[in-house]
């Protein structure tokens, strides 16, 4: 029977792409037949109506058969102790063992005995190693397959549960139980894994706590409810190295883990542990080579298998006249009695096939509902001690187990679309096409800034050009002019002397006396002079003339010449453009064409991305269009830039039909904002209805407090009653405004400059982020960016105080955090703190920083911007409230710390000794509140886990009062993390001893 267990357990699944429907092609339907056969069928024929498990998982479940998925049970028998030699030493053990049948006998009497048959009996001399190959391996393997498993121990206290699951080995190997087994057994795979976390949790007095971090307390359970599957989002989930890191947490685990001494066990464990191991794998096949590759779906999307192994050790049942449990012991054993007797109750009602099964009863059944009759491959070893004196409880135990074998699992197989990898894939091609359109567009700008300086270059030459030519053409024709000029006047002055010549002929002529000839030759010969003079004049002025003149005409044809070279110029330069042109219209088609190719696979990519990937689909179409609207830019600029020489006269006349455009939108924005004046005066009257709710609301407190409890008074229930109804009020008035306004408008309001409008706004905004579901929503529509504005630009108390607890309640986010520090936000709350005295507004201040101060990613920005030395200087005020805000932060901060140095990844002096915390802690541990002394010891306690700060504690005196704080503390939680410090610290150990001597 062992044998065929682990031989169905080592089968490995082989996947058939079903034909028919595109709905059916993304599921498939692995079964396991009985008698270690394997088949694979299709499952076309599932209805169309039923609800899938998850938008981007895919199950694969086994045959209905009976032996497919039935838990399977061993027994394991404890050697006799020393007081079972004492106590029965007349006695015959109750238990006969039959292992090479597969039996065991349990003796009523001498006479008579009742057979049971399970799948494996171990005898007393039983190894750990053969426990774990028969009972865990096949699980193990199955998960390392992508089913999830569950290996459980169950019996009476002190038969060997923890010693069979939990037990380390440090010092002798062959004894490491199941957990240390199954961890080394998958990190020998781990080079196939993606990733191995784990958890480690135990049920005490039914709350669920954190056994790797015990301030984790009350851990609720959430169940899925479109899967129905059951998780523990509060628990811490770590990642394993190798097995000594394995072996460290276990060991811590186990430190922080409730035992206690019974009667029947020294070290008897009073709480259920629960350790989850987390495996994450992607499916390998064999590409064309031969060589492994991921596996993918149909439409090319990787697949990812996430499969979880559960390793309980339940805390044993036991009778209060046999344990002598009192006090604390007893009502520890009442709630395990209770958990166990609920288990039962499933169990029985699993193996009767009983229509309802009560899951809901205790916490520790709604965790193990997919162990038994869910989807995991379980195995049951049940624990029994050989003494006669605990006849009853074997025989219950027994019983159990039998039951637990009728019960049948269906294995399924959980595979999920790894949208992670292919939205990095896809991410880093759109950045790659981002970056190379960068570099084209700067090409682009350029040679845009090229062309414009070449031009702006060619209009300054031509512009030169021509003022010389104009400059030339004026002195000419002013040379000219004036040269006509001179011409007129020697030729006025040419007939004048020829009058004068003829005058004097005439005088001549009348001169006939001989006595004048002498005198006559001579003025003839003057006047030869003369005219020879005024001749040889005009010849040098005819030929000054003609030079102008060849002057002009030259000047001319060099005109014509510098107008043909600049023409020839611009048709260069036109050219120039065409071909640039021509050029990016070639980009603008390569891009067209990649852009259509990118469309395409996203089009393709989107037919498989359902709602888990919608948003991130819009975010890469945002991107896309960014990128139409950047390159429809760039091509609009170009055009422009070779036709704004040609559209001047369009130009005024869009210009016309635009100033008639923004006539028509002025229209419509006073239409609109008549309207939005109608909603702030429906707001106020809202909101004024809920400052009415909210005093009738504190006046009714103020009542209720006066009159003391309500519990006992008959008239209770009603005045409960009308609390709800009172509380619900400002609930129901902000959903009323949400509804009636809408969450932009309401953001929008707190850039109004009325005041009492912003006030009211920003009262709303708050209300609304104290809601998780609203969060989201008001980051997305801007209201962060809103809040840090008011922050930092309004003068107001009311707004600046309001707004700091709106930005409070956003950081309670992991993600809202990161967003407030990369936005400054932390700077403007120091900032503020420090300017500040009002009491009411440094608590929001304070609470907004001690909530960023729980991110240990965030502790080196808090610091550079002043977020830590900002809420340490607010302890000066001395107010209550705003110490209680400034403790819970300061405590946050030396968690983180003390994780990280746990962890080994920080190292160093805690940054909280430099501000001198330790000193302040010391002197304020008494004269406070309960929570904020319960803060003050848990930074303490923080603090102390670094080793680098003992001489500090030591020096001045922390030391004391960690040791005060582990034996007088109210919280049992915060004594023994106390304890655990002086124990683990060496330096302390040392303190203690040398104060001891």
């Amino acid at each position: 029977m062992a044998s065929n267990y682990a031989v169905q357990s080592s089968f490995r699944s082989e996947k058939q792409v079903p034909h028919g429907s595109p709905s059916s092609s993304s599921s498939y339907v692995r079964s396991v037949g009985g008698h270690g056969h394997f088949s694979v069928r299709a499952s076309s024929k599932i209805p169309a109506s039923r609800r899938p498990v998850t938008p981007n998982s895919r199950l694969h479940s086994d045959n209905d058969e009976s032996e497919t998925g039935r838990v399977r049970v061993a027994v394991r028998l404890r050697p006799r102790t020393a007081d079972d030699l004492i106590a029965d030493a007349d006695f015959a053990d109750c238990v006969e063992l039959q292992p090479e049948l597969k039996r065991l006998k349990l003796r009523k009497n001498n006479w008579n005995s009742e057979s049971y048959r399970f799948d494996e009996v171990f005898t007393e001399s039983a190894s750990q190693r053969r426990v774990y190959e028969v009972v865990a391996k096949p699980v193990v393997e199955s998960v390392l397959n992508g089913y999830n498993g569950t290996v459980m121990a169950y019996g009476q206290t002190g038969t060997g549960k923890t010693y069979t699951v939990g037990r380390l080995g440090k010092d002798d190997a062959s004894e490491r139980g199941i957990m240390v087994r199954a961890l080394e057994h998958i990190l020998f795979h781990g080079s196939v894994l993606d990733s191995v976390e784990v958890s480690y949790l135990q049920l005490y007095l039914e709350s669920i706590q954190d056994l790797l971090a015990p301030e984790k307390s009350n851990i609720t359970i959430v169940e899925d409810p479109k899967t129905g599957e059951v998780a523990l989002p509060g628990a811490t989930i770590i990642q394993i190295r190798n097995l000594e890191h394995f072996l460290q947490l276990l060991e811590i685990g186990e430190g922080n883990r409730h035992a206690a001494n019974t009667k029947l066990n020294t070290e008897s464990s009073r709480s259920h542990a629960i350790l989850t191991v987390y495996i994450r794998r992607s499916p390998h096949g064999k590409d064309k080579d031969g060589n492994l590759s991921k596996e993918k779906d149909t439409d090319g999307i990787p697949i990812v298998l996430k499969s979880k192994l559960l390793i309980v050790d339940l805390a044993g049942s036991e009778r209060l006249d046999k344990s002598g449990s009192e006090g604390h012991l007893l009502e520890e054993a009442k709630f395990i009695n209770r958990s166990l007797s609920s288990l039962g109750k499933c169990i029985n009602a699993l193996a009767q096939k009983s229509p309802h099964i009560p899951f809901r009863d205790s916490k520790l059944t709604r965790i193990l509902c997919d162990s038994f009759g869910g989807s995991a491959r379980t195995s049951l070893i049940v624990t029994i001690g050989p003494s006669s004196r605990y006849h009853a409880e074997t025989t219950s135990t027994i019983m159990f187990g039998q039951r637990a074998m009728k019960i049948v699992n269906m294995i399924k197989l959980k595979e999920e679309f790894d949208y992670e990898s292919l939205c990095r894939k896809l991410e880093n091609q759109v950045d790659h096409l981002t970056a190379e359109i960068d570099k084209q567009q700067k090409l682009r700008d350029d040679d845009k800034a090229q062309m414009e300086r070449m031009l702006r270059e060619t209009q300054n030459s031509f512009l030169e050009k021509e003022e010389i030519l104009v400059t030339r053409s004026e002195f000419l024709e002013k040379e000219n002019t004036r040269l006509e000029l001179e011409m007129k006047n020697v030729l006025t002055e040419l007939n004048h002397q020829k009058d004068y010549s003829a005058l004097m002929c005439d005088e001549v002529a009348r001169l006939d006396s001989k006595q004048n000839q002498l005198e006559l030759s001579t003025i003839q010969k003057v006047l030869a002079d003369t005219i020879q003079m005024y001749e040889k004049k005009i010849g040098e002025l005819a030929k000054q003339l003609e030079d102008e003149q060849t002057r002009c005409e030259s000047a001319e044809q060099q005109l014509e010449v510098i107008k043909k070279r600049l023409s020839d110029h611009q048709m260069s330069i036109q050219t120039e453009i065409s071909t640039y042109q021509q050029a990016l219209a070639d980009t603008t088609q390569l891009y067209e064409k990649k852009r259509a190719e990118l469309t395409k696979q996203h089009e393709d990519n989107q037919k498989s991305i359902q709602m888990e990937g919608q948003k991130e689909i819009d975010i890469l179409r945002l991107k896309f269009q960014e990128m139409n609207q950047l390159h429809g830019t760039t091509i609009s600029d170009l055009q422009y830039l070779t036709t704004q020489y040609e559209d001047l006269v369009s130009e005024k006349a869009k210009l016309g039909e635009e100033l008639n455009d923004v006539r028509q939108k002025l229209l419509v924005e006073q239409k609109q904002r008549k309207v939005t004046e109608n909603e702030m005066v429906n707001l106020k009257k809202i909101i004024a209805e809920n400052d009415n709710n909210d005093e009738d609301m504190k006046s009714y407190m103020k009542e209720n407090i006066g009159k003391g409890s309500a519990f006992g008074n008959p008239l209770s229930v009603s005045k409960s009653n009308q609390s709800k109804e009172q509380c619900c009020g400002p609930r129901a008035a902000i959903a009323k405004i949400c509804e009636e306004v809408g969450f932009g408008k309401i953001l929008g309001l707190l850039s109004s400059e009325d005041s009492d409008v912003q006030i009211q706004a920003v009262k709303l905004v708050a209300n609304l982020a104290a809601e998780d579901i609203n969060q989201a929503k008001i980051v997305e529509e801007g209201g962060l960016d809103a809040l840090l504005r008011l922050l930092q630009s309004s003068q107001n108390t009311t707004i600046i105080r309001v707004a700091s607890g709106a930005i409070a309640n956003l950081a309670m986010n992991e993600l809202n955090q990161g967003l407030i520090m990369s936005k400054r936000g932390a700077q403007l709350l120091a900032n503020i703190g420090v300017k500040t005295d009002d009491p009411q507004t440094l608590r929001m201040v304070a609470g907004a920083l001690a909530n960023l101060c729980g991110n240990e990613n965030l502790h080196v920005m808090l610091k550079e911007d002043g977020g830590i030395q900002a809420l340490l200087q607010m302890l000066k005020l001395g107010n209550s409230d705003v110490i209680a805000q400034v403790a819970r932060g300061i405590a946050n901060f030396a968690k983180c710390e003390s994780r990280g140095i746990l962890k080994g990844y920080k190292k160093g002096r805690s940054l909280l000794m430099e501000y001198g915390v330790l000193s302040w802690l010391i002197s304020n541990k008494t004269n406070i509140s309960s929570s904020t002394q319960r803060h003050l010891e848990l930074c303490l306690c923080h603090l102390a886990q670094n080793e680098d700060n003992a001489q500090d504690f030591v020096s001045s005196g922390g030391l004391k009062e960690l040791i005060r704080i582990s034996s007088e503390s109210s919280r049992e939680d915060i004594r023994n993390l106390a304890k655990k410090t002086l124990r683990m610290n060496p330096a302390f150990r040392a303190e203690m001893h040398t104060e001891l001597l």
